[in-house]
């Protein structure tokens, strides 16, 4: 499933654009949090993406995100130029090719690896499609592929892509949302070529009118697993129109609407609202992982990412940064529980909750509090040592500090995480 926000530079407090996103999938599925060099490759070679093998580009950015166990791509991630790319699923009348290619994390990870910019990345990922199309398991190992909708966002500008099959369409964007719906309307800007005469070709768009990709190509029997969450995250966006932050963006992503804190514990799915922002709604998915990117326009500095595990309203974002080496325990983790994989500690903790989330969640975010405070007061003098250190040209010595103050953050989180475990469950 997943949902993607986006507010540019004049809806900020800040001034810089901010992304954000919840990955919804299976419970119980291992999201590892991976990061990758800048690379130069050999004329033609190619990568190997979960599916597929596709030509290499001469050269790929630095890139790090959210990436599933058994999968080659990124359900959200960034990269050094300041690109912030998520994917979601989107529900077309067209079948879904029945041959592999690349799937919606591939693309991500894709855009982010080629792309300097918002609209370059854009660009990539439509080529891409149009070339090896959308096939393949995504969601589970062995189960059928899925369309994809991107949110890609850079510090000047932001997109929403939505794909049918080869075919997409995209718009520029300041202060938007995606679900799992197609949501483009006849305001599209760019296109492939057959976006139209496809959907006039199968009947599905007869007016003379410009094609409404939404009414044209949306498959309706799945809109009340996102049309809830859609209006929720457009409500909360619109209710802080020029002063969104990192804190306002954590709230929108650990938002149960009319379930407070904990998830709502007397709806079912035919009720809209059991699909809340931060999804507890097996078997069609749960949030699994988050994603906060605040954007700058100087990225000569050292700029944080916020990442969570698991389901955000019972844990803590945690910043890191892609200019020093994150933990290793962040990347770690596969099918099955291991102890040195902190998603597995954040699975665990979630379990534990999920016994009474309404009696657990209050006591973890209270227990979370100190912790969250003394992060930040930490985040700050650090960010501003190395940014001393990165103007006089040591970028290493800047990006050795960061990664020093990304461990010790990320030890004390897991070591919180299992204290608060403990305390629930006893």
């Amino acid at each position: 499933m997943c949902d993607s926000v986006v507010a540019t530079g004049a809806h900020t407090a800040s001034g810089a654009t901010l992304f954000a996103k919840n990955s919804d999938r299976k419970e119980g599925e291992c999201q590892p949090f991976v990061q990758f060099p800048a690379a130069y490759h050999p004329r033609g070679s190619t990568v190997d993406a979960t599916h597929i093998s596709i030509p290499q580009v001469a050269e790929t950015y630095r890139v790090m995100g959210h990436s599933p166990w058994w999968i080659w791509g990124f359900e959200q991630g960034v990269n050094e130029h300041g690109v912030a790319i998520g994917n979601q699923t989107v529900f077309s009348k067209e079948s879904v090719e029945p041959e592999p290619g690349l799937i919606g994390m591939d693309l991500v990870r894709l855009g982010l690896e080629r792309g300097r910019d918002a609209r370059e990345s854009l660009e990539m990922i439509a080529a891409l499609i149009e070339t090896h199309g959308q096939g393949g398991a995504a969601f589970a190992p062995g189960e059928g592929g899925y369309h994809n909708s991107f949110m890609i966002a850079d510090p000047e500008q932001a997109w929403v892509l939505e794909t049918s099959g080869r075919r997409w369409a995209a718009r520029q964007v300041e202060l938007d949302a995606l679900s799992n719906q197609l949501t483009l309307g006849s305001d599209w800007q760019i296109g492939s070529r057959d976006l139209e005469s496809f959907a006039r070709s199968e009947g599905w768009w007869r007016s003379s009118g410009r094609l409404d990709v939404a009414a044209a190509y949306r498959n309706p029997d799945a809109l009340h697993i996102a049309r809830a969450r859609l209006e929720r995250t457009r409500e909360l966006l619109g209710s802080e129109r020029g002063r969104h932050d990192v804190p306002s963006l954590e709230r929108l992503l650990r938002d149960h609407r009319s379930g407070g804190i904990a998830p709502p514990a007397d709806l079912t799915a035919e009720d809209p609202g059991y699909f809340t922002v931060c999804m507890h709604a097996e078997p069609v998915g749960t949030t699994t992982a988050s994603l906060i990117a605040p954007l700058p326009t100087d990225r000569t500095t050292p700029w944080p990412v916020w990442v969570s595990f698991g389901t955000p309203c019972i844990g803590l974002f945690v910043p890191l940064y892609l200019d020093g080496a994150i933990p290793a325990v962040l990347a770690g983790g596969g099918e099955r529980f291991e102890e040195d994989s902190a998603w597995w500690v954040f699975e665990r903790l979630r379990l534990a909750a999920a016994g009474d989330f309404t009696r657990h969640t209050p006591v973890l975010r209270e227990g979370w509090s100190v912790l969250e405070e003394k992060i930040d007061h930490e985040r700050r003098e650090v960010e501003a040592e190395a940014r001393a250190v990165a103007v006089t040209g040591d970028r290493d010595e800047a990006g050795a500090l960061l990664t020093a103050f990304m461990g010790r953050t990320v030890a004390s989180t897991l070591d919180r995480a299992e204290e608060l475990r403990a305390r629930i469950a006893s």
